[in-house]
């Protein structure tokens, strides 16, 4: 059995690390305030999908601007992709596991909502599929992207990129910039209510 202390302070050192790497996506993360912000304001809405843990943070993220992050203020429009199990589950058996986001682009997305994926590796084949359908439909894009972006480093119109190898620590840091960014949509969003 592993000695906690001989992890838990690797564990502090390697996600310290992983969130000082994100210090330069400043302009990346104020471009994507802007299109939440401006996505939102215009009664458009937000789609956001991943997978396993990526699925769960999307989910999270859905759940900040339908509910609230911080403050008391009306409801906006988020769908996280991976909450039906219904729908993923016939998607996935009668068009392949691939098309499970890009179904749910073509049926709710319309032109100028938002949709925001993620995934560590960037190589994740059902979330290169959504961004083609989102862009085909004229959405917005965004991706959280882990390594070096993998193959779907370039498709999205705003690349978030957590470098590292760790799939927890990517994972880290991508809940971190998601919680930045409600911190500063939902601080606008309340002013203009």
């Amino acid at each position: 059995m592993g000695d906690v202390s001989e992890f838990l302070p690797r564990a502090i050192k390697a996600a310290t690390e992983s969130l000082q790497s994100i210090a330069n996506l400043e302009d990346e993360v104020a471009h994507t305030a802007d299109m939440i912000e401006q996505c939102l304001c215009a009664g458009n809405k937000l789609l956001v999908c991943g997978n396993g843990g990526s699925a769960a943070d999307a989910a999270h993220f859905a759940t900040e601007f339908v509910v609230r992050f911080a403050k008391d203020r009306r409801a906006y429009p988020v769908i996280a992709l991976a909450g039906d199990a219904g729908l993923l589950t016939a998607a996935g058996n009668d068009y392949g596991f691939d098309e499970i986001f890009a179904r749910q682009v073509a049926a709710f997305g319309i032109e100028n909502d938002l949709l925001i994926c993620l995934t560590t590796s960037g190589k994740s084949k059902n979330v290169k599929r959504a961004l083609e359908e989102a862009k085909a439909r004229k959405l917005k894009t965004i991706a959280f992207l882990g390594r070096d972006g993998g193959s779907t480093a370039g498709m999205a119109d705003v690349d978030l990129v957590v470098p590292g190898e760790s799939t927890a620590r990517i994972q880290e840091a991508h809940k971190f910039l998601l919680h930045v960014l409600c911190e500063i949509v939902e601080e606008r969003l309340s002013k203009s209510q």
